[in-house]
């Protein structure tokens, strides 16, 4: 198995749906900017809906730090439309809905489930060079958590742009960093 932290984001070129209208969304559309990959697996189910509307409801913060979501499902961008039609919930959604019937992304990430044709809940924060920075993978029954995922990824972008530094557990911004060397050996 090959490790995928700092991998380069795959080649894809799939439909979407967003802010009512349906468009392409390619890998060169990813780069320059930090982007989320959040996989799920699939639209009018359980766990889903609660996942897709905490990222919803912290969409203005991850913008706000020049990040980009893209959901993605193995469902159709006519599914997404569908999905967002009928339900209150996922009407909320402002970022891209990234379908993906053919699994071609979910395969390239790793997340697809051969004998279902789903995903498992995966998230992969991507940086603006396309180099993927964090893996997250779930069992289906577990739902994850956008604010402990905006803090991952502020702790990336502070990584990346001081590299000089690292950020210990439940580090928040503006929070202390260390300066890895020698003489913290053996003090923390």
């Amino acid at each position: 198995m090959q490790p995928i932290i700092n991998s380069q984001l795959p080649e894809f070129k799939v439909q979407a749906y967003h802010n009512g209208s349906f468009s392409t969304v390619t890998s060169k559309d990813v780069l320059g900017k930090w982007a989320i990959f959040f996989f799920y697996p699939a639209d009018f189910t359980f766990v889903c809906p609660t996942e897709l509307e905490d990222m919803a409801d912290k969409y203005a913060r991850f913008q706000e730090a020049n990040v980009e979501i893209y959901s993605v499902s193995t469902d159709s961008h006519f599914v997404h439309k569908a999905w967002h039609d009928a339900s209150e919930t996922i009407r909320k959604i402002k970022y891209p809905m990234l379908a993906d019937p053919t699994g071609v992304l979910t395969r390239a990430f790793g997340v697809h489930i051969e004998e279902d044709g789903m995903a498992y809940r995966g998230t992969f924060v991507v940086n603006p060079e396309g180099k993927i920075k964090i893996v997250e993978i779930h069992d289906n029954g577990i739902g994850r958590n956008a604010e402990e995922l905006l803090r991952k990824v502020e702790a990336a972008q502070f990584v990346a742009s001081h590299p000089d530094q690292v950020c210990p557990a439940k580090w928040k911004k503006g929070d202390a960093t260390l300066k890895p060397s020698i003489d913290l050996v053996g003090k923390i």
